[in-house]
């Protein structure tokens, strides 16, 4: 799985998955989507034999193990968005989040659903979705990964979160949740917003990035700016094209290397930092560079400083977490 970005509002969310895997993205994507129309010949059959549709009324808060991933976060994410709360037992803040995350599942009645991991007891997910620290909540759309936030959220953060996912989920995969509804029923009529028609370029701008077609995404979301210098969302996908282009062909490893070994090596740094956000990292690739700004001077510092805006063209203006970067970044600025 792999999500496009990290970014919390619909034109970020639209297709994030892990940046560092377009391929496996790509396949975990084409397995929902046969999910999708598995599912949806079971439930015609069902209706023509006078049957209830096969998942009507699942659970919308359940516990997940890695032997359970695939068939309750992966293939359910081609009907409805799956939050999945990574937490522990000892783990404090855990406490204060997941009923939260819990409350809202029930109460927005079948538009996500909840997948609880112990992060102990599957170790292996945790490793595979880098998981560093806990309380973790990512979702998966569509058989993509999109990683939502890390640390205890207050309910009003939370709520705004899934808020954003739903409209993606809605207006991109045209996935509207009825989890744990009666069969026939769908989600909530005031769920359900409006999906305004794409536009054709700006659709082949994301289909080239969602297909891994970086060179043909990058022309494509130019081609867009030409014509709409304020398409938020081609500047988004056009930054993402671009960051997936830097990191195509880095050894990860000797990269890391460097950057620990020498921290004043500024492409290193550069580097390391665009590894950090495509396997999500945000905070780790944002104080990576906040870091080289600070320790560095001349054409050191202002490429560290111009690589950090880039990433902030990334996740988007608006992210709590960027905000945060950028205060770090005026700290040490001035």
């Amino acid at each position: 799985m792999q999500p496009r970005n990290t970014h919390l509002n619909s034109a970020a969310l639209r297709g994030a998955v892990d940046l560092a895997a377009v391929k496996a993205a790509g396949e975990a994507a084409q397995k929902a989507e046969q999910a999708r129309a598995e599912r949806a010949r079971q439930a015609a059959a069902a209706e023509a034999a006078g049957m209830p549709a096969p998942g009507a009324g699942y659970p919308l808060v359940l516990d997940v193990t890695e032997e359970t991933f695939e068939d309750e976060v992966v293939q359910r994410s081609a009907e409805v968005p799956v939050v999945v709360d990574f937490w522990a037992e000892w783990c404090g803040p855990c406490k204060q989040l997941s009923p939260i995350l819990e409350r809202l599942a029930e109460e927005y009645a079948g538009r996500i659903v909840l997948a609880k991991i112990d992060v102990d007891q599957n170790q292996l997910l945790a490793q595979q979705f880098g998981i560093q620290s806990i309380p973790a909540v990512m979702a998966v759309v569509a058989g993509q990964l999109v990683p939502l936030f890390q640390g205890a959220e207050n309910e009003t953060n939370v709520r705004k979160v899934l808020d954003q996912l739903i409209q993606v989920a809605e207006q991109r995969f045209g996935i509207v949740g009825g989890a744990g509804l009666p069969a026939g029923e769908g989600a909530p009529e005031d769920a359900v917003l409006p999906q305004r028609p794409e536009d054709p370029a700006l659709a082949a701008a994301h289909d080239a990035l969602d297909s891994g077609d970086l060179a043909a995404a990058v022309e494509a979301y130019q081609n867009v700016l030409g014509e709409q210098p304020g398409n938020t969302e081609a500047q988004l996908g056009l930054a993402q094209a671009v960051l997936l282009q830097r990191v195509q062909g880095l050894d990860a490893q000797a990269v890391r290397t460097a950057a620990a070994n020498d921290p004043k090596d500024v492409k290193a740094q550069l580097d390391a930092a665009d590894l950090d956000l495509v396997g999500g990292h945000v905070e780790d690739a944002f104080g990576r560079l906040v870091d080289a700004v600070g320790r560095t001077a001349g054409a050191d510092r202002d490429a560290a400083r111009v690589r950090l805006l880039e990433l902030f063209e990334v996740i988007g203006a608006d992210d709590p977490r960027v905000t945060a970067a950028r205060s770090a970044l005026a700290r040490v600025l001035f």
